[in-house]
């Protein structure tokens, strides 16, 4: 792990996940006429636990390879509220909301990124 990775805490693999979310929202929304199309999504609170965990239950960074953030963990099928005639399992006012959540919580994670990197800016001028 480097000085970055440290500075940057987990919130590097957050945006990561969070991208990866918007771009599986994304996805379903122009998919949702596609007949037997199954939206997607990532339980972001579970994948975020999971790699908490793992960076709790080693003792070296070495031990346990940690997994890219683009990589499709976490990813399950959606179950719908509505069922439709052709398959297709996309509600595009869910897929709507939960995409402008998203972009908030993308943006808010980039924001704090954006603070924190502004801090060490500083810490590196003297200031």
């Amino acid at each position: 792990m480097n000085v970055l990775d440290k500075a940057l805490g987990v919130h590097a693999q957050a945006l990561g996940m969070r991208s990866q979310r918007m771009e599986l929202l994304a996805r379903n929304i122009a998919n949702s006429d596609t007949p037997n199309f199954k939206a997607r999504d990532i339980d972001f609170k579970q994948v975020m636990q999971k790699t908490q965990d793992t960076a709790m239950t080693t003792t070296q960074a070495g031990h346990v390879a940690q997994g890219d953030p683009g990589t499709a963990k976490g990813v399950m099928y959606r179950t719908p509220f509505n069922t439709a005639f052709d398959g297709n399992t996309v509600e595009l006012n869910v897929e709507q909301a939960k995409y402008g959540k998203s972009a908030a919580d993308y943006q808010a994670t980039l924001n704090f990124l954006e603070q924190r990197v502004s801090g060490i800016r500083k810490a590196l001028r003297g200031e």
